[in-house]
């Protein structure tokens, strides 16, 4: 039986029905049984009831694309659809959202100060879940984001200084179902701080703002998926989130319970994970551990105690701890610094100072019990950019964190005047006594010498010992760093044999060793009777004797005898990065991904040295050569010889000794001899941009056509929107346009010529791990390194082959 074919009209009208719609028009309300669909299918919008089809009904915004029906924002939360009638949503001819009954009504609506055409704004439900109304100019003059429920989703703003405007809130559900407003909400306050309040008493509390800004949240070896952003809009902060790409659904909920809970979709088990969620047991709650007291999470189990100089009964601590001594308001009363503190509640915020003036501030007050200090210019102010916080009286809600994200409080305590005698006559008696027994050592030493011709290589041995024992113990607090035995060492290295080298360096040589259970190891001989190969050797066993990181390389133990001074490191087998990436017949093995996860791997190496580990590490030689790649070319830093510790509160240094390399050195360092974080971060956009192009940042102006080098090569194709040619041609068939025009973009931001203008390395891993991030706009570089000549006089510099990493192997 044949069929008579459909009018071409009908079959357009079916096609409209079949394809959801994601927006409101005056001329189209929104009905029960009908609903919204975002563009990209994630959200809908519509009527719904919580218990059965006879109850009250209300209007919201769920999960579509999730089988367990998830709410995220009620529009009429307090004021329900009673169950004997009908609502409608209206976009009116005025740009606003009206909810009503069918008995007309307004139970809900939208209150907009933007004049625009009403007969041509449209309601939009976008794939963020941001439900907005959009003028026909493209402005969006109201949106949901900006009155939300119990729940921020990604990209949603939340305002930290709206303490009194309740509407910026999120507010809990007043039960599971039941959607109206309950006592608990989430929101910043006068003080940079985020509470949960259960009506007008917090239940918990984020600290105040640190001066980190940008920080990742991982799961597993995932990878991180959130980013948590604090962001300056003038005057006001704003905490925002963004999510990785490929990330599963999450979202923050301030639960009935007052919980605040961060929660990610788990499809395999198709229901929502509990990520992390606030308070946690024990004495999270705000307050828990009464005044000076604080809540120790260091711990196996979080427990309270007392603030240093304090004591409590040990019974109840919601009554606090008290002072073991009073303080006197004296020249005796000091201040103990408190790291990874969790800084405590109330508080007076002090504006436009510096660290010494905070200090000030709280010294000549006799009120004053602490104070804490945070630079905020990495969030890009133009004013204002400290912030100086000191307490009056007691200190509440205060914690120790083991996440490193806490930072310094500094605690007034009340000093002995006996341990300052005591003091003043160790400083007296200690040197005579140390200085009693560096001559009877010495004398020792020249007597045990004195049939050879060392007995000054021997004095060498032992005032590098004294060196090292005066560097925290380091070596002997690792029970994996252990000092080798030379006999040992030249066992595993065959006596030195040539066939064993692996590599040069302007402090020595590097072989490899073979130990006796059969493992491999590398070891680096310095050069003898060196000044400074001594200098050298001394800070690598002092730094990387403390560092612990998977993107540092490990030092696993030393040896002095004699005049030789040995290092012996983990075998990396992969050699060096610039052995594989500027050699045209092996560079191929670097393909994209490789080289992409390098560039991440680099920058979490830096990260940890500036700001994750126990102490701000600069490295001052970051090159090519001194990245070497593991058995999965995971990327190690290494060479620290020239390293810098800073210390708290420490922003830069000045040298008239300039050591590092030329064209990967920064213009305030090369020039001036300047140096901070933000050195080691120029450094960084060099190699980076190496890594991307293949090519060295000293190479020759054929290569580059007709600019003046890498760096300037790099910008004009980014202008131009060119970056396919500064790719390295052996991986145009690997490579992601995308990631490596991200790569471009960063590495530019990191040659800035002011360092204010880089980034530090927390925004760069940031930038990197999230593409969608918006990123500043780069200005062109005006400086431009010169031959090596015309900088030279008087300055000390590492060349490609002068250092450890230069290595054939490791």
């Amino acid at each position: 039986m044949g069929m008579t074919p459909l009018p071409v009209f009908v079959l357009l009208l079916l096609i409209c029905f079949c394809k959801s719609d994601d927006r409101l028009t005056p001329a189209k309300p929104l009905s029960p049984g009908d609903k919204l669909v975002s563009n990209g299918g994630i959200f809908a919008l519509g009527f719904f009831s919580l218990t059965n089809s006879t109850a009250n009904s209300y209007i919201g915004i769920w999960y579509h694309h999730i089988p367990e029906r998830t709410y995220v924002w009620v529009a009429n939360r307090d004021n329900p659809i009673a169950s004997s009638s009908h609502g409608k949503l209206v976009l009116t001819n005025g740009s606003n959202l009206v909810l009503s009954d069918s008995k007309g009504r307004t139970l809900w609506t939208t209150t907009n100060n933007i004049a625009a055409d009403g007969l041509k704004a449209v309601a939009i439900l976008l794939d963020s879940g941001n439900l907005v109304i959009r003028s026909p100019n493209g402005t969006d003059i109201w949106q949901s984001f900006h009155h939300p429920t119990d729940t921020m989703l990604p990209n949603m703003s939340l305002p930290l200084k709206n303490y009194t405007n309740f509407a910026n809130h999120l507010v809990a559900w007043r039960g599971p179902d039941d959607p109206s407003t309950s006592n608990y909400s989430l929101g910043g306050d006068s003080s940079l701080q985020i509470f949960a309040w259960n009506g007008t008493r917090p239940y918990w509390r984020r600290a105040a703002l640190d001066g980190v800004f940008v920080y990742a949240v991982y799961q597993g070896n995932s990878g991180p998926i959130m980013y948590q952003n604090i962001e300056s809009r003038g005057d006001d902060f704003y905490l925002t989130y963004t999510v990785s790409k490929g990330t599963p659904s999450m979202r923050v909920l301030l639960h009935y319970t007052g919980m605040v809970k961060l929660l990610t979709w788990n499809g395999n088990s198709s229901s929502w994970d509990v990520f992390s969620e606030h308070p946690t047991p024990n004495c999270d709650r705000y307050a828990s551990c009464g005044p000076f007291g604080y809540c120790d999470n260091t711990q196996a189990v979080p427990t309270c105690k007392c603030l240093d100089g304090f004591e409590s009964d040990g019974l109840d601590f919601s009554v606090g701890c008290w002072r073991k001594k009073e303080l006197h308001c004296s020249e005796e009363d000091s201040f103990v610094t408190l790291p990874n503190t969790k800084t405590p509640d109330d508080f007076l915020y002090i504006r436009n100072r510096s660290f010494d003036q905070c200090t000030a501030e709280c010294s000549r007050n006799c009120s004053c019990t602490a104070y804490a200090y945070a630079n905020l210019t990495s969030i890009g102010r133009t004013i204002d950019q400290s912030r100086c916080l000191v307490w009056m009286g007691e200190l509440i809600d205060t914690s120790k964190r083991r996440d490193g994200l806490g930072e310094n409080l500094y605690l007034r305590i009340p000093s002995l005047a006996v341990s300052k005698k005591k003091t003043g006559a160790l400083k007296i008696v200690l040197p005579v006594i140390a200085s009693l027994l560096i001559l009877v050592c010495m004398y020792l030493i020249w007597m045990r010498k004195l049939r050879g011709r060392r007995q000054n290589k021997g004095h060498m041995d032992f005032g590098m010992q004294g060196q090292l024992s005066n560097s925290d113990e380091a070596y002997n607090q690792n029970s994996e760093f252990l000092r080798i035995s030379f006999p040992d060492i030249v066992a595993a290295t065959n006596d030195f044999s040539d066939s064993n080298v692996l590599g040069k360096g302007g402090f020595g040589r590097v072989y490899k060793g073979i130990l006796e259970g059969g493992g491999e190891v590398a070891v680096k001989r310095l050069t003898k009777c060196s000044d400074q190969g001594i200098e050298h050797f001394v800070n690598e066993v002092v730094l990387i004797g403390k560092l612990q990181h998977r993107n540092l390389v490990r030092l696993l133990g030393y040896c002095i005898h004699g005049d030789e001074k040995l290092l012996m490191y983990e075998y990396l087998p992969n050699k060096s990065l610039d052995y594989l990436l500027f050699d045209d017949a092996i560079k191929s093995m670097l393909d994209w991904p490789t080289r992409f996860r390098i560039i991440k791997g680099i920058a979490r190496g830096l990260l940890y040295l500036h700001e994750d580990s126990r102490m701000t590490i600069i490295h001052r030689d970051l090159k090519a050569s001194n990245i070497l790649l593991d058995a999965d070319m995971r990327p190690k830093i290494s060479d620290f010889g020239m390293a810098r510790i800073f210390g708290d509160n420490q922003q830069q240094a000045n040298t008239r000794h300039v050591v590092g390399t030329y064209g990967y050195m920064s213009p305030e360092y090369a020039m001036k001899g300047v140096f901070s974080v933000k050195s080691d971060a120029y450094s960084y956009g060099v190699l980076l941009l190496e890594v991307v192009s293949g090519l060295k940042i000293s190479s020759p102006h054929h290569l580059i056509m007709d600019f003046r080098n890498l760096i300037d090569y790099a910008w004009n194709l980014l202008k131009d929107g060119n970056t396919r040619d500064f790719l390295d041609t052996v991986l145009l068939k690997s490579c992601s346009l995308h990631e490596v025009s991200l790569c471009i973009h960063v590495g530019l931001l990191c040659v800035q010529d002011s360092p204010s203008a880089r980034p530090l390395m927390s925004l760069v891993v940031s930038m990197l791990d999230n593409e969608v991030m918006p990123l500043p706009t780069p200005k062109q570089p005006l400086y431009f390194v010169g031959k090596k000549h015309e900088a030279e006089e008087g300055r000390d510099n590492s060349v490609n082959t002068a250092s450890l990493t230069t290595l054939a192997g490791r």
